[in-house]
């Protein structure tokens, strides 16, 4: 019986080795590879190519990759054993071969300088430990995204306690990843085609003619917040979102209302968590906005490591200079949109903040089928378009190598190649019906008034910006201490409850009219001036934005070490620039005058408030930026009437600078309310026009009576 086994079990040796692999072949990582290969290959097959479904793809292709440089390097095996080696990992080459040609967008995911995401390494460290491999330190854990040397990268990221909070308390608050959906082009006439020059090029060939822009739906049914009014251009794009429509580079010039726009449309498309990404200056006025345009959806700015950020607020606002700190737990926080506000920050893909933007876009779009992306730039589109390769990758219209699905289906049905006559025309229609989105002032002149002010507030969050409120608090307290001691000895008079707001102007006028302050007490001049200083890089900083995006752009201030300050930073940043200013002799002015009303690269004009308030024609510009306030509101008035003057062609704005958080804002108010008093004055009114002194003295009452209702 023994020997009778043995035979037949002799006699089925060969076939069963022919039939199944040898144990050591079911061994290491090639069958592991295998199995996930027939995974990738049978979801493209149903055309179901999930995130995950990508990342698998790009695992595998890693693998691949290694293990042939491993067995092509390795001399201890046999020859026969190698050759079998790398025919197995041929074939699944071949596999991935035909799953990305079913799919192309899987291509990207092959590129030596393709971003190897969290989710890739820890799947890449899962694969390995199946295979038995031993997994190099390197791989035991995910290893976020390679930071630039010069930024301090992940050792400074944070996640603040309240986002914790939001995740503990909403632990399905991400975004159900088999929602999401991708496009796949049917045919592939050109899927050979490079595509990505041809694309940027159609805007230089074909920019002789009107403004980019896509077609938008009638706005009528848009209704602003009660207060408030839309206007036609403004409800329109924000029709579109209601529309369905979900990307938008939205191009308008500064001053036609940009926040507003991308506020209602976050709402129309009901985009929250909404994620905000601005410059510093404009940080708190987003802030603002949000409460106006949105009141019902709670914002928050995240300040510094985040410590006060409200976490289960619907947007966040973040500024681009600390994004690399949060960038860890806003990627997993579940955001429906993202907002970029000056998108030509972006323009240069090295940067820190450019990688920054563009993972939190993909990761958005990897958990969400549509989500609402928006890229905000007052940057004429006609010039330097290779800057917006950045841009139209954050809205997942394209990657680093060739257009994204959608617009390769909008691409495939113009019927044309690159060599075809009509291809540059008709790819420029398509990117733009991609959501390119630009008006200009004159375009809307009807739909805006011919001169606003605009309030743009800045946090003034250093050192600086801690003194002028330390200060502005020492002021109070010495202003209560007058008005307390005025209280105790006066001997004569009514007695009144509460607050005696008689005693109130007159301890104001004599805080305005005391000259005995000691040097290491802060007056109300002093404060000013400070505030001024403090605000002069911002102010300065947004002035250069506007010259990029508009043109030229008169700068006002009231003193010389603000203008100095401003003209410094313009000359940092490669803006040509002059100045009119008292101390200048009129040959000099004259001379100013002229290189920034006939020479096109002198962008900004720094202009003194006392000196070049009156008597200039600068209508060449029709934006106007007021780094300091003025003690009147004619004296601000006079500063703008410099370029809303007869013959300006475009409705005129000033993007008047306030500190926000201090008795700036409070003047601000004031010199408003006299501008009205003023105004009704020139119209029969009986009321006075006011001085500089009411403005001065009103500031210091109504600080004293804040400091006296908070005693209680």
């Amino acid at each position: 019986m023994a020997r009778r086994a043995q035979r037949p079990s002799g006699a089925r040796t060969a076939p069963r080795t022919q039939g199944r692999p040898r144990a050591r072949d079911n061994d290491g990582i090639i069958p592991v590879l295998a199995r996930a290969v027939r995974e990738v290959e049978a979801a493209t097959q149903r055309g179901r190519v999930s995130p995950s479904t990508r990342t698998k793809f790009q695992v595998v292709a890693l693998l691949v990759r290694e293990e042939r440089a491993r067995v092509t390097a390795d001399g201890s095996g046999s020859d026969a054993r190698r050759t079998e080696q790398l025919r197995r990992l041929d074939g699944i080459a071949m596999i991935l071969a035909q799953s990305a040609a079913r799919d192309t967008s899987l291509l990207g995911l092959l590129a030596e300088d393709a971003v190897v995401s969290d989710a890739a390494r820890a799947l890449k460290r899962e694969m390995l430990l199946a295979a038995g491999v031993a997994v190099p330190t390197e791989e035991t854990a995910a290893v976020p995204p390679a930071e630039p040397a010069s930024g301090s990268g992940a050792e400074r990221r944070v996640t603040p306690q309240s986002v914790v909070s939001r995740q503990l308390a909403s632990p399905f608050l991400a975004p159900d990843f088999s929602s999401v959906k991708h496009t796949r082009s049917q045919s592939r006439r050109l899927a050979g085609w490079e595509l990505l020059g041809p694309l940027f090029r159609s805007f230089e060939y074909v920019g002789g003619g009107p403004s980019a822009g896509m077609e938008l739906p009638d706005g009528s049914g848009q209704q602003a917040p009660p207060g408030l009014e839309l206007m036609p251009h403004q409800a329109r794009l924000v029709a579109a979102a209601a529309a369905g429509h979900r990307t938008f580079l939205l191009a308008d010039e500064p001053g036609l209302g940009k926040t507003a726009q991308a506020l209602l449309a976050a709402q129309a498309a009901n985009a929250y968590p909404l994620l905000v990404v601005v410059p510093n200056v404009v940080k708190t006025n987003w802030a603002r906005e949000a409460g106006r345009w949105t009141p019902r959806r709670p914002a928050t700015v995240i300040q510094g490591d985040g410590d006060t950020i409200d976490g289960f607020a619907d947007i966040v606002i973040v500024n681009y200079e600390v994004l690399d700190r949060h960038i860890g737990w806003l990627g997993d926080l579940g955001f429906r949109g993202m907002v970029v506000d000056e998108a030509h920050f972006i323009k240069n893909k090295a940067s820190q903040r450019s990688q920054h933007v563009l993972e939190l876009s993909e990761r958005i779009r990897s958990r969400n089928a549509r989500p609402l992306l928006m890229a905000l730039t007052g940057t004429p589109l006609i010039n330097d378009i290779e800057d917006f390769r950045a841009i139209w990758q954050f809205l997942g219209w394209i990657d680093d190598k060739k257009p994204l699905p959608e617009l390769m289906d909008a691409l495939e049905e113009t019927g044309l190649t690159p060599v075809d006559p009509g291809f540059f025309r008709a790819a420029r229609r398509c990117v733009v019906d991609m959501g390119i989105v630009r008006r200009r002032k004159v375009d809307v002149a009807a739909d805006i008034p011919a001169r606003r002010i605009a309030d743009l507030p800045v946090e003034l969050d250093d050192a600086v910006g801690r003194s002028i409120r330390a200060a502005e608090r020492n002021l109070a307290r010495r202003l209560v201490a007058r008005y307390e001691s005025a209280l105790a000895t006066r001997t004569s008079g009514r007695v009144v409850d509460g607050i005696d707001h008689e005693l109130v102007r007159r301890v104001a006028t004599w805080e305005r009219q005391d000259t005995t302050t000691t040097k290491t007490d802060e007056n109300v001049f002093s404060m000013m001036r400070r505030i001024g200083q403090a605000k002069a890089g911002l102010a300065a900083d947004y002035a250069a934005q506007l010259a990029r995006s508009v043109g030229k752009v008169v700068f006002f201030a009231k003193h010389v070490d603000v203008m100095d300050a401003a003209e410094e930073l313009f000359a940092k940043r490669g803006i040509r620039s002059c100045s009119i200013r008292g101390d200048q002799t009129p040959r000099v002015r004259q001379r100013n005058i002229d290189a920034f009303v006939t020479d096109p690269d002198v962008a900004i004009v720094v202009c003194s408030l006392s000196a070049a308030g009156v008597g200039l024609n600068l209508q060449v510009a029709s934006n106007v930026v007021l780094a300091e306030l003025s003690w009147t509101a004619a004296e601000q008035t006079q500063a703008i009437d410099r370029i809303h003057r007869i013959g300006q062609a475009e409705p005129v704005t000033a993007w008047r600078i306030i500190a926000a958080q201090t008795i700036d804002t409070r003047i601000a108010e004031l010199i408003d309310d006299k501008a009205v008093i003023a105004a009704r004055a020139l119209d029969g009114s009986e009321d006075e026009v006011s001085s500089s002194a009411d403005v001065q003295t009103e500031a210091l009452v109504a600080l004293l009576t804040d400091a006296l209702t908070a005693a209680g």
